[in-house]
Formats: C-alpha cells, sequence, structure tokens
C-alpha cells in the first residue's frame, strides 16, 4: 500500500523535547517506520522550516519525508501556521496528482485541512488524526489558548469530510461525538511505544541514594511540571529529574525552566529538582530505568506516550486523570491515577510508592506486560491497517467505534 502521511509542524526527523516537537513526531516517526518493515512505502509530508534542508529525505527506516515548501523556509510557531495550509494543500494536490497514493493519513488539525483540499480532486480517502483538539485546548487553558480563532470549525469541517478519523484513546472519541462527528466513522489507534529500545534491562543512569522521580515532555505549563515540584515539598529524601525542553546550555533562558526553577526555590526544594533539558533518546530508557515512579502530571493530555515508555521500562507510573492517560494507565495495576492540579494528592500517591517496594515492583511487572501485549509500534501499524482498509474498501467490513 502507498500511505501518505501529512504532518504539517511535526516532522519525524526532528529533535524531540523542544517547543511544538514532542509526541506527535514521534507517532509519525514510529508508525511510518512500523509500515515500512510491514512492506508498504510511506511518504511523510511535512512544512519546510530549514532553507539548508533537502526537498526530499530518506529516512534510515526506511519512509521518505518530503520538506513542503509552504510560507517562510524558517520556524514558526505552529499556531501562525494557518495562512499557509492553502499552499501546503494545493502542494499535496499536485504531488498526488502526479503520483496517486492509496490513502492520505492526516495528522493534527491543519494537516487534517490541507489534505481534505488536496484530496477533493483526487479521488483520494483521507484519515484524520487530530492528537489534540482545540475545543479540550480552550477549555484548560482558556484566555492563553493561542489556537486560531477558526480551529475548532475547522476541526468540525474535517470530521465530517475526512472518511475516517483515527482517535487517539476512548476520551478523545466522546469528544469527537460531542462535535458532531458520527461513532460509526471513528476508530481507536493509540500511540504505541519502542519495544526494542524501551526494556526492563539494560543500562540505569546514575543517581544517588535519595528516591528519584522522573518527569520528561516539552517544557510547556499545561504539562503540570509545576504540580509535582510541589508535591515533592511534601515528600522526604526525594529528587525530582525533568527531562525535556531546549538543550541543557539554553534552559537558563527558557521562560518555562525559569519559572518552575523560581517555584523550586521558593518552596524550598531547589537542591532536589534537577532540570536536565533535551535527553538524546537513546538514552531515555537508561533515565526511565533509574527512577522509583515517573509522574506523567499535565493538565490535560491527548494520549501521551512517556507513561507507555516507562511501563515499557518495567517503572510504576503516577499519572494525572486525563485524556488518554486513563487508557494507558491502569489505576492500581501499572501505576496510580489521580486528579490533575492536585500536589496533596500527588505527593500521596508517589510517597505510598516511594514507601512500598512490592507495590513498585508489582507495577512494574504488570506495566512491561501491558506495554508488550498492547503498545507495540507494529501492532499499532497493524491498527493503522485495518482503518486504512475500511476507508479503501467500505463494505468488507462492519463499521465499528474502534478496531
Amino acid at each position: 500500500m502507498r500511505i501518505a502521511m501529512v504532518s504539517e509542524h511535526a516532522n519525524p526527523l526532528a529533535a524531540l523535547g523542544e517547543v511544538d516537537a514532542g509526541g506527535q513526531n514521534l507517532h509519525v516517526a514510529e508508525l511510518s517506520a512500523a509500515l515500512v518493515r510491514g512492506g508498504h512505502e510511506v511518504t511523510v509530508y511535512s512544512r519546510r522550516d530549514d532553507p539548508e534542508v533537502e526537498q526530499e529525505v530518506t529516512a534510515p527506516a526506511g519512509y521518505r519525508v518530503v520538506h513542503v515548501p509552504a510560507g517562510p523556509a524558517e520556524r514558526i510557531p505552529k499556531d501562525e501556521m494557518l495562512p499557509y495550509m492553502g499552499e501546503f494543500g494545493r502542494f499535496l494536490e499536485h504531488a498526488w496528482s502526479a503520483e496517486r497514493p492509496d490513502v492520505a493519513h492526516a495528522h493534527f488539525w491543519m494537516s487534517g485541512l490541507a489534505s481534505v483540499l488536496a484530496a477533493r480532486n483526487c479521488d483520494l480517502p483521507v484519515v484524520q488524526t487530530f492528537h489534540a483538539l482545540g475545543v479540550v485546548k480552550k477549555r484548560y487553558q482558556g484566555s492563553a489558548d493561542t489556537s486560531p480563532a477558526e480551529r475548532v470549525r475547522i476541526e468540525r469541517m474535517i470530521g465530517r469530510e475526512a472518511r475516517r478519523v483515527a482517535a487517539t484513546c476512548t476520551d478523545e472519541v466522546f469528544e469527537l461525538t460531542r462535535l458532531g462527528v458520527p461513532r460509526g466513522r471513528m476508530s481507536v489507534v493509540p500511540c504505541g511505544v519502542d519495544l526494542d529500545r524501551f526494556t526492563p534491562s539494560g543500562p540505569v543512569a546514575d543517581r544517588g541514594a535519595r528516591h528519584r522521580v522522573v518527569s520528561v515532555g516539552r517544557l510547556v505549563p499545561r504539562k503540570g511540571f509545576d504540580t509535582m515540584i510541589t508535591a515533592l515539598s511534601r515528600l522526604s529524601d526525594t529528587e525530582l529529574v525533568i527531562a525535556g525542553g531546549p538543550p541543557a546550555g539554553r534552559l537558563d533562558d527558557d521562560p518555562e525552566a525559569i519559572r518552575l526553577r523560581e517555584l523550586a526555590g521558593k518552596l524550598g526544594v531547589g537542591d532536589r529538582v534537577h532540570l536536565l533539558g533535551q535527553v538524546d533518546r537513546a538514552d531515555m530508557p537508561a533515565l526511565l530505568r533509574s527512577a522509583d515512579a515517573v509522574a506523567c502530571t499535565p493538565w490535560y493530555e491527548p494520549f501521551g506516550i512517556v507513561p507507555l515508555e516507562a511501563m515499557a521500562c518495567g517503572t510504576p507510573v503516577v499519572a494525572t486523570a486525563v485524556g488518554g492517560l486513563t487508557d494507558t494507565v491502569v489505576d492500581g495495576v501499572t501505576g496510580a491515577l489521580v486528579p490533575p492540579r492536585e500536589p496533596r494528592l500527588l505527593a500521596a500517591a508517589v510517597g505510598r510508592l516511594l514507601a512500598d517496594d512490592a507495590l513498585r515492583e508489582g507495577y512494574g511487572f504488570a506495566g512491561v506486560d501491558r506495554a508488550q501485549a498492547r503498545y507495540s509500534w507494529d501492532r499499532i501499524a497493524l491498527d493503522s491497517l485495518k482503518v486504512y482498509e475500511r476507508v479503501l474498501h467500505p463494505g468488507a467490513l462492519p463499521a465499528a467505534v474502534a478496531e
């Protein structure tokens, strides 16, 4: 099968951890690689944000990345890319008219806009994965939401136009239903985890005698690192290691890093909070294995790959009960779920784990089993192929909410 992946701002070749480079980049990269391993031809279309980059690059995993000339060849925030989606869509239409793929899989709402516009004249089925929804972002960020005003309206349109929506979690299905997307045109296809890289055995990062809690993600307020820092003030003999954001040498200029350090100092835990900055993917498993617990504490989270990576490494997870985290983390089995923005309850949950070696070990074993049984990228690729087959041969399978 020839598959066109469209990911306008999240280039699968980008370094992870900085603003606008996170889970979606990884999702597109790993899904594309798994599909190639399965014998399929994958081309990823991402906006060109560097004048020096080649227009076409073949990734080591075998998929092709086409850098689309839409707007200035420089990095711009994703929330400012909407004016260039018409140009992006025209490029796609020209490319697909010359060499038509079997299916287009759009990632994020602006990719969906460009894809459905391009596909209209190519008679090409579009599968949409939103990764995040504007209505949810607005609910949690309020006036701090920088999304274009048209976002929710356009997402409704994409939900109607796309042949099928691949939601990343059950919570997203409910949100999309409220937007008017028929349940019968939705499937749940979660993110996955690299089970060759994230394993229970392997190198362990150096650490001291204190208990260690690790948090990973982009340095943006919605990730809720401040909640874990506040909770740390209630935990004795425990350090918090935060991985993500710009390289370590640029943390002093990062607004969120500055805010988190100031908070830690104010709470008297500055000596126990360590911001590592951007961590190489190759070093991430060792860091996760070094933790007594991994804390994932966002206000909201469309899916959340970090809990899966921690579970695959055998490390128990304490996560906020939001979005996709309620699918991946089984409360009382692979970890603990707590309400968002509740540092007291978070501290209690982490404290119970740190005080009970047998509980941590049990959660760790269960997490490995769950990650291996459900979340390999090869399994996610098969789930995605089922969705593609549904749109190519709609009469072959009965409609369902989820595969």
